[in-house]
C-alpha cells in the first residue's frame, strides 16, 4: 500500500507544548510517527518529525493547518513531502568551480539520479556554469548571514528541494538553518576530519609535512564539521610535492569525494542513526 511521507521541521524559541502540539496534530490526521528528534542549543529549539499516512492526504489543507499550529505556538515550520522518486537538488557555491564542475559533468553523462533545480551563489563567479547547464542561478550576497539564510530558505521552499549540496560554499550555516534540513545537507571538508580543520587545510598539511592528506564528505549538523561522515578518500604526498600541486590534487579529490557522497544519497543508499551513516550495498542490475 502506498504511503505519503511527510517531514516537519519545527524551529523557534524553546518553550513547553511544542512537541505535544505537533505529535497530537499528526495523530488527529490519522498519521503514524516514524521518527522524531529534538534538540535545544542556547534557547533555540529544533525538532524533526517524520510521519507516514496511508490514507490520501490533502497536502494543501495539511500544510495550512500545520502552519497555523506553528503560528499559534510561536514557532516556524518547514514541511517536505516525499512525492517524487527523483530528488531535487540545490547546489550552494562561492567561487571555486571544481566540485560544481564534477557534479555537472556527472549530470551531463546521466550518472546522477537527482535533478539539479537551482544553483545559489554568494557571488556571480560561477553563474556562467549555471547558464551553460541551463540551471537557474540565484545570487544571495547579503553580508548578514541570517538575512542570507532567509533568502536561501525561501529559494529551497520555492523549488521544493530534497537535497542541499555545499560545493565549496564558504559560509558557516547557523543551527537555525541546519535544523530545518536534517541529513539533507552535504558538505565537503578538505581534511580527513578532524585533522587540519578550517579553510587552510592543505597549507597546514604542507607545512607540517603530512604524508597522507584527504577529504571528507559529511552531513552538516549544528556542530559544523562534526556531522555524520558519508565518504572519505586520501592520497599520499610525494617528497617533491609543491603547495600548488598539493592543492590541485586535493581539489580533484574534493570533487570526486563530494560527487560520490551525493550519488550515494540520491541512490537511497544512506541511513543515519545514532549519529553514524550506514551505507546500503549497491543493488545489482
Amino acid at each position: 500500500m502506498d504511503k505519503t511521507i511527510v517531514e516537519l521541521v519545527v524551529v523557534g524559541n524553546d518553550h513547553e507544548g511544542v512537541v505535544a502540539g505537533f505529535t497530537n496534530f499528526i495523530f488527529q490526521n490519522n498519521g503514524n510517527i516514524e521518527k522524531i528528534n529534538q534538540n535545544v542549543v542556547k534557547g533555540l529549539f529544533g525538532m524533526y518529525l517524520e510521519a507516514s499516512f496511508v490514507k490520501k492526504l490533502d497536502v494543501n489543507k495539511f500544510s495550512k493547518e500545520a502552519e497555523n499550529l506553528a503560528k499559534n505556538l510561536k514557532m516556524e515550520v518547514n514541511i517536505h513531502y516525499e512525492v517524487s522518486k527523483r530528488k531535487k537538488v540545490a547546489i550552494l557555491v562561492t567561487k571555486e568551480p571544481h566540485c560544481l564542475e564534477a557534479i555537472l559533468d556527472a549530470r551531463t553523462k546521466g550518472k546522477l539520479k537527482g535533478e539539479i533545480v537551482v544553483l545559489i551563489g554568494t557571488e556571480n563567479t560561477l553563474s556562467s556554469l549555471a547558464k551553460k547547464a541551463n540551471i537557474p542561478f540565484i545570487l544571495v550576497d547579503e553580508k548578514d548571514q541570517s538575512k542570507a539564510e532567509e533568502k536561501i530558505i525561501s529559494v529551497i521552499k520555492k523549488f521544493n528541494v530534497d537535497l542541499i549540496v555545499l560545493a565549496r560554499y564558504m559560509r558557516i550555516l547557523s543551527p537555525n538553518f541546519v535544523w530545518r534540513y536534517p541529513n539533507r545537507v552535504i558538505n565537503i571538508h578538505p581534511s580527513l576530519l578532524p585533522a587540519f580543520p578550517g579553510a587552510f587545510a592543505y597549507v597546514q598539511a604542507y607545512e607540517r609535512g603530512a604524508k597522507i592528506v584527504g577529504c571528507t564528505a559529511h552531513y552538516v549538523t549544528e556542530d559544523l564539521d562534526q556531522g555524520p561522515i558519508i565518504f572519505q578518500d586520501a592520497f599520499t604526498i610525494d617528497e617533491n610535492e609543491t603547495l600548488e600541486s598539493l592543492k590541485k590534487k586535493g581539489q580533484r579529490l574534493e570533487a570526486s569525494t563530494l560527487l560520490e557522497a551525493v550519488k550515494m544519497h540520491l541512490d537511497g543508499r544512506l541511513e543515519v542513526y545514532w549519529g553514524k551513516v550506514h551505507v546500503k550495498p549497491k543493488r545489482s542490475r
